[in-house]
């Protein structure tokens, strides 16, 4: 087992499976507990402790813990945050060496967005960086199709825009007195969210750049370029 540090040589099953896996340890525990890990060619059970000499399967693959690993990623328009193309569209795996494409991007960003993605095989980092708990602000800088009415900014800023799948909160702030142009911060993430926003309103988003999420931010990092960080959550 590659990587192995227990303490007393002895680990918890759900720790060892999300670091082998990049998941988090509840998702780990919902593999344990649907049959999906073997333990010595035996069935899991929660709670149990291994030791250096016991062999994990999953999917009938022996499972080794991988060191953590974070990138961050300046994703330009038009790539998507996938492994499978669609459409004949590059996945931003294209960006990125083979030795990296087992990190999984921390949230997503739809392919006409561009901005900070960061990828991990960290799942409690992942879980940490984009469950609403945790309250991660995000920072975007977004165009739109005409300049926004007072009464609809304090609409978005004060109350919230009820979306089909629940209100929508942002904090808006002018670029430069102009309009069109918003700095947007928001600490949820759902499918689409800015866009889906402005277009109850009747705007049309043509321009979403993300800046930072949490503490992570661009910097100067040009497009298409990624770079290695720390895991730093908090």
């Amino acid at each position: 087992m590659t990587g192995w540090q227990p303490v007393k040589n002895l680990m918890r099953l759900n720790k060892f499976v999300a670091l082998s896996l990049g998941v988090s340890r509840r998702k780990a525990d919902e593999l344990i507990e649907q049959g999906e890990i073997l333990v010595n060619g035996d069935r899991a059970v929660l709670g149990r402790q291994i030791s250096q000499s016991d062999s994990v399967l999953y999917n009938s693959r022996e499972l080794h813990i991988q060191p953590k690993k974070l990138i961050l990623l300046h994703k330009p328009v038009g790539y998507l945050c996938s492994r499978a193309s669609q459409g004949g569209a590059p996945t931003i795996y294209e960006l990125l060496p083979a030795s990296l494409h087992h990190l999984k991007p921390v949230g997503r960003l739809d392919k006409d967005s561009s901005g900070l993605i960061l990828l991990t095989n960290d799942g409690d980092f992942a879980h940490q960086m984009t469950h609403p708990s945790f309250y991660k602000i995000k920072r975007y800088l977004v165009t739109l199709d005409r300049p926004l009415q007072p009464l609809h900014r304090q609409m978005i800023n004060d109350f919230g825009v009820q979306l089909p799948d629940g209100p929508s909160r942002l904090t808006l702030e002018r670029q430069h007195d102009d309009d069109h142009r918003w700095i947007i911060q928001m600490s949820e993430g759902r499918n689409r969210q800015i866009r889906r926003t402005f277009a109850a309103l009747g705007y049309t988003v043509k321009k979403l750049h993300r800046t930072d999420f949490g503490s992570y931010s661009l910097g100067g990092m040009k497009r298409g370029e990624f770079q290695e960080s720390n895991l730093t959550p908090n």
